[in-house]
């Protein structure tokens, strides 16, 4: 024997309010739509569904589903994204011959148009080159001026690898007075079996 279902609770139908507050916690409320109807699930849960504004998800839907203990407030069990009837479906394909004929006309169409926008920026063209050709002798100078190789003067490297050098070989000097040190104080203890 099959069940008839149980009728919509009317106080669930009406939270449209707090569905919405509860979509507001996952998504910004621009992209909440109008209401889209809702569906009875088992145990007494509604789900309301919401078309959302979101690009990139035309026929998608909010979907927050909402359930009520007797004598109790509606409460929030879901909220999530679904895909409505046809959402994932691709369209209707269409054949290459037709497909490459359309991309044909829009390339020459814009082969049309960018002619026409070149005749009336010729002469400002040439005016700009000469400008850019004053700009590109101006940076070949301050590239190559002084020796610089990206802002660094190579004569202070060659400076600045000296020093360390001198200071290595200050560091191998203090190195070998202690060598001389610990030979010392090893001659002047006894050996623990001489004692």
């Amino acid at each position: 024997m099959t069940s008839k279902p149980e009728p919509a609770d009317a106080e669930l139908l009406a939270a449209h309010d707090l569905a919405i507050a509860a979509l507001a916690e996952v998504t910004p409320v621009s992209s909440i739509g109008a209401p889209a109807g809702y569906t009875l699930e088992d145990d007494g849960v509604v789900s309301l569904r919401f078309a959302t504004t979101l690009p990139g998800y035309p026929g998608w839907f909010w979907t927050v589903s909402l359930a009520r203990v007797e004598g109790e407030a509606p409460t929030v069990l879901e909220v999530e994204l679904l895909p409505g009837d046809g959402a994932l479906l691709a369209p209707d394909w269409v054949p290459w011959a037709e497909r490459l004929a359309d991309y044909q006309a829009a390339q020459t169409a814009l082969a049309e148009a960018s002619e026409s926008d070149d005749d009336d920026d010729e002469s400002d063209d040439e005016f700009e080159d000469d400008e850019e050709d004053d700009d590109d002798d101006d940076e070949g100078v301050s590239r190559t001026h002084g020796g610089d190789i990206d802002g660094v003067e190579i004569d202070e490297l060659d400076d600045a690898t000296a020093e360390d050098d001198d200071s290595d070989d200050d560091d191998d000097s203090d190195e070998e007075d202690s060598d001389e040190d610990e030979e010392y104080f090893d001659r002047s203890e006894p050996a623990s079996d001489e004692r």
